[in-house]
């Protein structure tokens, strides 16, 4: 037999994850340290794991019935990984394994006190630590003890936090292997956690330093709070010494006990200021040695310090990597364009190419280095007040680094060439002929890119693309465009101030804004209540749409019109499609399906609509809210021309009324426009990958997506592609879903969030940004994904953020809450067209608002009350969209 089942920690190293796990191979790695002392010991390694699986009866069927289990099904985790425990720890040892795990036992002495800690291979990694998912046990004594305490780390692997935690990072239960590390034990006066980079701000410079008495059991248990401290550039900055009552510390014989700590010492620091010091200078040649911020594990004897872990801190997000050690600033891109969930490489590229300025990676999402514009005195004042206004929240990030030591200095010769941002660009007349004209500019080039890109493939299609792209910014950057863009923004800004300064009133321009004509995007969600109105008269359409959830994207339309009443539905659907089939939730990546790839994604909302409204439904709400902004603007001119120089007041309030009626809606088209070239790029694109396929250089298509722009450029040219890149790609992109992007970045990796400093909200109230007018209380409905939106008339739709593609929701709901978003997002302006009373930009909100609950939107003043204190969501059953009592 080949099988190794046991290995020497110091003849390990980090190649050999599959071999000792996450904790061995690492143990191994920090033995090679010059002048890191770590205790002796060895691994009990995966073949032996495997061999002890295979005599375990009935593991496999135990293992497929835990493999179709999700996150969520608590109860039967709990169960199954109970039995599979149970059945692995009753698997005798087999004779030749447990001599081996003996011999190499008694080369730490016979009676000699072991800690025996389980290490998986899916534990410790660069982008999932699993830290306390699997068993250890101290102060293990004797032969027969050691091998009971390996025994039940095997087990181990199938705890439930550990199950649960494989379902929620994707990962197989089968292909995960479980290694133990035994070493002497180490019997220590403090002990604790260094983490190279502060774990709650993410700062690289920082160390933070955690001790107790005793083992560090005490701490990892929570059974006492530790002393912190804080070092930066060699320096304690900060510290708090906490009274340490109880330690855990090892009993003679075997085994722990908590023990109380005499009172003299409990308020003494178990480590002192020096010894920090030298640990922190330590902790700093680990981290350089893996590469990467570490969260260490120590112990403090007489002999010094010794390391019994490090591993990757993985909840920290990414910083650039620019190359150059000067401090930078970024602003997240995702927050600014409603979609803050990671992008897959082709999608970043492919938005960096088309973008007007430069854009950099970091957890597959973008940045922005803003740190030119705000060390520039002259730039600064008009880049923060322009990002206050999108979203108060990034503003105040910002305001909070520049508070920071000089991180940013400010210099009066460093404005960078161009207008300063948030210069209002040269005005341009009220006059709806220039909208008119800079959509048919926009059609133009887009169906000019339809008819050149036909014949393009291969390397000329890449060459073409690039072409195509510099003429996309041009139509991006296009002066006219940012006028008109600008014209309307600024018209609702002044409206908002004078109208408060003159009438009291706030937010009247949400108002004035309602039904306002040519916004490309509420026109997508009345066009659907269209499509609805030819549905609903057909019963066997609606049924066939109940059950659409069993037909392929593919067949979907061809199936659609083989019932009664489909070919008509089917024209509709089709020509919806032919209009917005281009959009998708997350549009701003290439790579996300489109609607016109999965037409299935629109049958929730289009059922929702056949069953909430009456036919007609989309030209009586246009009309309503054309009346109402009509009544409105009528309304404040009267009451205008009653102030004292009421007759000028009423006449510039006049002309921005019709000023922000003219161009408002254009706001709305650049990105439906960018959207709609996206999709031929993509279509293109996916076209060359399917041919990639057929040549066998690709497995399937969509492995194009983890390549980007220029890698798949290279693989149409060369036919050759590295296959671990694409599933490294694949591994990253799974494990960046976990990472919550900051607002704002530092180069130092501080991850700022904001906060609103407002005194106007009552307790209890979660504070956001007030961007659509209105009080509306309501269930609210928390939906993640837009395919899972099944919507009653008057809830109110609460989610982490609305691009354009989720407008079709807004027509049959009563209020909206985000986490994302500012005044002039995309979904705040759909929310003012409809009349929805919307409050953004709100921390956690999916978190912290149950489905069912009912809650308050205040969208006039900016926050949102939770009224019922439990969740009142009916048990239900969704029979195609409807939602039944259960």
């Amino acid at each position: 037999m080949n099988e190794r089942y046991v290995s020497d920690i110091r003849e390990v190293d980090g190649s050999q994850v599959a071999v000792v796990g996450g904790k061995g191979a690492h143990l191994g790695e920090l033995s090679r340290i010059d002048d890191i002392c770590v205790p002796d010991g060895f691994c009990v390694t995966t073949d032996a794991f495997r061999r002890i699986m295979a005599h375990a009866p009935a593991i496999d069927d135990l293992l497929d019935r835990l493999s179709i289990l999700t996150p969520d099904d608590r109860e039967a985790i709990r169960t199954l990984s109970a039995q599979i425990r149970r059945t692995i720890e009753e698997v005798a040892i087999p004779g030749d394994l447990a001599a081996v795990i003996t011999a190499a036992h008694a080369r730490l002495g016979e009676q000699a006190a072991c800690a025996v800690r389980s290490s998986a291979t899916a534990e410790d990694l660069p982008t999932a630590s699993f830290a306390g998912q699997q068993d250890t046990y101290l102060n293990v004594v004797g032969a027969a003890e050691v091998l009971r305490s390996v025994s039940r780390c095997w087990a181990s692997l199938f705890t439930e936090r550990a199950v649960t935690y494989r379902l929620r990072n994707g990962i197989d239960h089968r292909t995960v292997h479980m290694a133990v590390v035994v070493q002497q034990m180490v019997f220590p006066r403090a002990a604790g956690i260094l983490f190279t980079a502060d774990p709650v701000t993410g700062n690289r410079k920082v160390a933070t330093v955690d001790a107790g008495f005793g083992l560090g059991e005490a701490l990892v248990s929570g059974l006492v709070n530790p002393d912190v401290f804080k070092v930066r550039h060699g320096e304690i900055v900060a510290k708090t010494i906490a009274a340490k009552q109880r330690a855990v510390l090892a009993v003679p014989g075997g085994g722990t006990r908590e023990e109380e700590i005499d009172q003299r010492r409990q308020e003494q620091p178990a480590l002192t200021d020096e010894q920090v010091l030298r640990l922190v200078r330590l902790g700093r040649r680990i981290e350089a040695h893996f590469g990467r911020p570490q969260d260490i594990e120590w112990c403090l004897t007489d002999d010094g310090f010794h390391i019994v872990q490090s591993r990757p801190v993985t909840t920290l997000f990414p910083v650039p990597d620019v190359g150059d050690e000067e401090n930078r600033v970024y602003v997240s891109v995702g927050h600014g364009q409603m979609m803050t969930d990671p992008m897959k490489p082709l999608g970043l590229s492919m938005w960096q190419l088309t973008a007007m300025a430069p854009m950099h990676v970091a957890g597959g999402r973008l940045f922005v280095d803003v740190t030119p514009r705000l060390t520039s005195p002259a730039s600064r004042t008009g880049l923060l007040d322009l990002i206050g206004r999108g979203d108060p929240l990034t503003r105040d990030a910002l305001e909070t680094v520049l508070d920071h030591d000089d991180f940013v200095p400010a210099l009066p010769h460093a404005a960078p060439a161009g207008p300063p941002v948030g210069a209002a660009p040269t005005p341009i007349e009220t006059d709806p002929a220039i909208v008119t004209e800079l959509v048919e500019r926009s059609e133009v080039f887009l169906a000019s890119l339809e008819r050149d890109i036909r014949t393009k493939t291969g390397p000329a299609l890449f060459d073409f693309l690039l072409d195509a792209f510099e003429e996309h910014k041009r139509v991006l950057s296009d002066p006219l465009s940012i006028q008109a863009i600008m014209a309307g923004m600024e018209a609702t800004w002044w409206l908002n101030d004078k109208l408060r300064e003159w009438l009291g009133e706030k937010n009247a321009a949400d108002t004035l804004t309602l039904s306002a004509p040519g916004n490309i995007t509420s026109e997508m969600g009345l066009a659907l209540l269209d499509v609805a109105d030819v549905i609903r008269p057909h019963p066997e359409v609606v049924e066939f749409l109940r059950g659409a959830h069993d037909v392929e994207d593919d067949a979907f339309l061809d199936e659609l019109a083989k019932v009664a009443g489909g070919a008509e539905a089917r024209r509709a659907v089709e020509s919806y499609l032919d209009r917005y089939g281009m959009r998708c939730v997350g549009e701003i990546d290439i790579t996300r399906p489109r609607w016109r790839e999965r037409p299935t994604t629109l049958v929730p909302v289009l059922l929702d609509n056949v069953r909430n409204f009456e036919p007609g439904a989309a030209e009586r709400r246009f009309e309503q809210g054309r009346l109402k902004a009509l009544q409105k603007e009528q309304d404040v001119l009267t009451r205008l021309r009653a102030l004292p120089d009421g007759d000028r007041k009423a006449d510039e309030t006049k002309r921005m009324i019709d000023r922000v009626r003219t161009f408002i809606g254009y706001r709305e088209y650049p990105k439906y426009g960018v959207v709609s070239r996206y999709f031929v790029y993509k279509q293109a694109l996916l076209a060359e990958a399917e041919r990639l396929v057929r040549a066998g250089v690709l497995p399937e298509k969509e492995d194009a997506f983890y390549l980007t722009f220029q890698e798949l450029h290279d693989v149409v040219c060369t036919h050759e592609v590295d296959g671990r890149l694409i599933q490294q790609r694949k591994d990253d992109f799974r494990s960046y879903h976990a990472l919550t992007p900051p607002r704002v970045l530092t180069s130092d990796g501080e991850a700022v969030t904001g906060s609103y400093r407002r005194d106007d909200v009552p307790a209890g109230a979660l504070t956001g940004v007030a961007v659509s007018a209105g009080t509306v209380e309501g269930r609210a409905r928390v939906v993640l994904d837009m395919a899972d939106a099944y919507l009653e008339a008057g809830d109110i739709l609460v989610t982490p953020f609305t691009d354009p593609s989720w407008s079709p929701l807004f027509v049959g709901i009563a209020g909206l809450v985000t986490e994302v978003g500012g005044l002039m997002t995309h979904g705040a302006v759909i929310a003012r067209e409809y009349g929805l009373p919307a409050v953004v930009g709100v921390d956690q909100a999916t978190r912290r608002i149950r489905d069912g609950q009912r809650i308050r939107v205040h969208g006039t003043d900016g926050y949102v009350e939770i009224l019922s204190s439990t969740d009142h969501t009916e048990r239900s059953e969704q029979n195609g969209g409807l939602v039944l009592p259960g």
